[in-house]
């Protein structure tokens, strides 16, 4: 029986997505787009999972696109396109739309497509060994799967140029320029995710991600109707009562009783 293209494990409320095609340095080709997407809607959907790790098999994240599955014949009329519109444009929109803390652990390589993959997590986390390029150039092609959005944000435009033309880099340079958060096990990452609020977590995430297409004024707004819900959750009524020290009788301490 074949392997599965991506596998998901979900333990102790954590959902590990793996990409495995090692064999490949786990490039994407549709099947793999298909499979991803899908097991990614699964762990947000699942009440029994909180946060989702995306990482790959063997010494790589992921290499991007799987070039060798395109038929050399046809590449000429290949519409990159329109490929393009249907696996990375739909699984990148879709990523950052998750709710729920989105981690990528960088086990290794992670290139072209695969780079831009885990620029669209909330956290990426490297190992000492991973190796990072956008490479795209290099084959005469444009940063893609959301690299042209991800990077000046994260790094600034003039260094998002330089990094165009850089070969590989190591975790020390990406964590330098910050394009990873750190460098090491994804552990202590998952378990301070795994105490957040979730709606307030999902409502905060909407807004940061927002606020780069809206006016002062209009975010204000965004963060009263997020206030509100974030407001109304058990998560928030819960937090409060350990705040205030709510007694078993289940009467409020004021402001003055808690001082005494």
């Amino acid at each position: 029986m074949d392997q599965p293209l991506i596998t998901l494990q979900v333990e102790d409320k954590v959902a590990t997505i793996t990409i495995n095609r090692p064999e490949v340095k786990n490039a994407l080709n549709d099947a793999c787009h298909e499979q991803l997407y899908n097991l990614l809607s699964e762990a947000n959907e699942r009440e029994d999972v909180t946060v989702i790790v995306l990482t790959g098999s063997g010494d790589a994240f992921c290499s991007g696109a799987d070039l060798k599955s395109i038929d050399l014949a046809e590449q000429e009329h290949f519409n990159y396109g329109k490929a393009l519109r249907e696996t990375y444009n739909r699984l990148i929109a879709f990523m950052v739309h998750i709710g729920k803390p989105l981690i990528a652990d960088i086990n290794g390589t992670a290139v072209g497509a695969g780079l831009s993959i885990a620029l669209a997590c909330d956290f990426r986390v490297a190992r000492k060994e991973a190796r990072f390029a956008l490479g795209f150039l290099e084959i005469g092609l444009v940063p893609d799967a959301g690299a042209s959005y991800f990077l000046p944000r994260l790094i600034g435009y003039p260094q998002s140029l330089e990094l165009a033309i850089k070969g590989m880099f190591d975790a020390d340079e990406a964590k330098a320029m910050g394009l990873i958060h750190s460098i090491g096990e994804a552990t202590p990452y998952i378990k301070r995710c795994k105490q957040l609020p979730s709606t307030a977590y999902r409502l905060m995430k909407q807004n940061f991600r927002e606020s780069f297409d809206h006016h002062l004024a209009e975010l204000l707004e965004m963060e009263v109707t997020a206030q509100r819900e974030a407001g109304a959750s058990r998560e928030h009524r819960l937090a409060l009562e350990r705040f205030l020290k709510v007694p078993a009788n289940g009467k409020a301490l004021n402001m003055e009783d808690s001082k005494r």
